[in-house]
């Protein structure tokens, strides 16, 4: 699915060197569908390691607000070009985590609201999860679960798709919309979190937005 899905920017940059024989392209344009071809390099690069038994897991503390601020400055270009306003706050606390694959997951959580929000704002930002909204897996004594939400107003996703999301290769209502979806970002996603011992839950209602919530285990708080 994803060759054929790195054909249209590739297509794109084209028609924008044919309309500009004479040398005059518009570089942001081409800087914008060149991104979106490392996008679609990247997730197939990632597909493959995803699927490597000896995947290059390097678990240790990180602070999960140096990651997410990596991946907002990666999408900054295009939360401007397409005027969508970004709420963050900050991620003040230490995780403990792969740096690498965790910074993939946010990147592709932050890309698919980009793509299914035409207006509006994206949030990011931290809750503390109560006891009773925890797993079984994660009822350790002493244990600290943080959420990390990524919330958009883009056009949500439909009750009969939220199920099958993770399936590898599924596009649901917007991918059958023409929206581009590859089919494989949130299954990577899962696979990834799942091998990071975090969990993934989506929250969405059509027409209102989606929530992506990745529960995470904190080892330390950072005082502001």
């Amino acid at each position: 699915m994803w060759v054929h899905q790195v054909k249209t920017p590739i297509a794109a940059m084209n028609l924008i060197l044919q309309t500009h024989p004479g040398g005059e392209t518009d570089h942001s344009q081409l800087s914008n569908e060149l991104f979106k071809v490392e996008q679609y390099v990247e997730m197939v690069l990632q597909y493959l390691r995803a699927d490597s038994p000896s995947a290059d897991l390097v678990i240790r503390e990180c602070s999960l607000d140096a990651i997410v601020k990596k991946a907002i400055h990666k999408y900054a270009p295009v939360f401007i070009r397409k005027k969508i306003a970004l709420d963050y706050r900050p991620a003040a606390c230490l995780v403990r985590t792969d740096e690498k694959w965790l910074l993939f997951v946010i990147e592709q959580l932050l890309s698919n609201a980009l793509k299914y929000t035409e207006s509006g704002r994206i949030s990011v930002y931290q809750e503390t999860e109560s006891p009773s909204e925890r797993s079984s897996a994660k009822r350790k004594a002493g244990e600290v679960i943080r959420t990390l939400v990524i919330e958009d107003t883009g056009r949500g996703i439909t009750p009969e798709d939220i199920p099958r999301v993770f399936e590898n290769g599924y596009t649901g209502c917007n991918g059958r919309a023409g929206q581009g979806s590859t089919g494989i970002g949130l299954y990577l996603c899962k696979k990834v979190m799942t091998r990071l011992a975090h969990e993934m839950v989506i929250e969405s209602e059509p027409g209102v937005g989606t929530k992506v919530k990745l529960l995470l285990d904190m080892t330390k708080f950072i005082p502001e």
